[in-house]
């Protein structure tokens, strides 16, 4: 399998293990990513109240770089925000025929046209529907037994394009990290909003959500996440949302790599704000998936 790759702003800087974690598991289920060269921001959540030409035209240009650069390439992100934001073109394009010809004027001036032919996936997508749980299985050489684990999916992920899961019920976490061995919460907050930018502009609104998570993740030994903001808000302001017991949050790829042998310096475990010392404990002393294995130290 190969995907055109991109990892977007938040990967190479606040979220750097979400990148290397994606890399080094992918790596080991002999999935090829092709970097697309010269990407750009797509925009974020910054974007759209100045131009919603603009909010378009910068995802719509990785799109037409993917196109030119790695055609015939799904094109596989591992962001939330920038997944929505470069699905969200071929949508808007759809419902408005004059749009493309808008863009593709803006990206003219770097000799570049968008085609609609990308297909825009998910980093979850991929790992679910394309790999599947049976393959994580298979390459896991430890099993993670004992371990409850919650997985959280956010908004942008499932909302407003419910593609591969349900926005209301979402478990295509379930089967992967169950393949693993270990035990998903039974939770209904999965899908809930943690604040978002909120944290930024409205920060009593976004603890509120914060705060409502912990509290419903209380039994698990860890928050599985798949979006840098998403994680940024659970890890970041745990005490601002005045929750008494530190609760770890984890990339879906960086507990895939650790199950895989990776060692936490390998998937950047170092660099996660929320990681405990119980959880490490766990982690560590789970059993090999079998004799015929070889488990890698993950002493970081």
């Amino acid at each position: 399998m190969k995907y055109a790759y991109y990892p977007g702003c938040s990967l190479g800087t606040s979220a750097e293990e979400y990148d290397v974690s994606t890399r080094e598991v992918l790596r080991r289920l002999d999935v090829e990513l092709a970097d697309i060269p010269d990407w750009t921001c797509c925009g974020a959540s910054a974007a759209e109240p100045v131009s919603r030409l603009l909010t378009l035209a910068l995802p719509a240009r990785n799109l037409a770089l993917a196109e030119r650069e790695a055609a015939g390439l799904d094109m596989l992100v591992p962001c939330s925000a920038c997944y929505l934001n470069h699905l969200r073109v071929g949508r808007e394009c759809a419902a408005d025929r004059a749009l493309p010809g808008r863009i593709n004027e803006a990206l003219g001036a770097e000799g570049l046209h968008y085609a609609g032919k990308v297909r825009v996936r998910h980093l979850l997508d991929v790992l679910a529907a394309d790999i599947g749980p049976e393959a994580l299985a298979a390459h896991a050489s430890r099993r993670l037994e004992g371990l409850t684990v919650a997985p959280y999916y956010g908004c942008q992920v499932l909302r407003p394009y419910a593609l591969f899961d349900d926005a209301e019920h979402p478990r295509s976490m379930t089967p992967l990290i169950s393949a693993l061995g270990a035990q998903v919460l039974d939770w209904s907050m999965g899908g809930r909003c943690c604040g978002a930018s909120l944290m930024a502009t409205r920060r009593d609104v976004a603890l509120a959500s914060v705060a409502a998570i912990l509290e419903a993740a209380a039994g698990a030994d860890v928050i599985v996440t798949v979006c840098p903001m998403c994680q940024m808000n659970l890890e970041a302001y745990q005490s601002q949302a005045h929750h008494a017991d530190t609760i770890s949050v984890l990339y879906l790829p960086q507990l895939l790599g650790l199950a895989f042998g990776l060692s936490d310096d390998q998937v950047l475990l170092g660099k996660n704000l929320a990681v405990t010392d119980a959880l490490k404990g766990k982690l560590h002393a789970c059993p090999t998936a079998g004799p015929e294995r070889q488990t890698t130290p993950t002493g970081g």
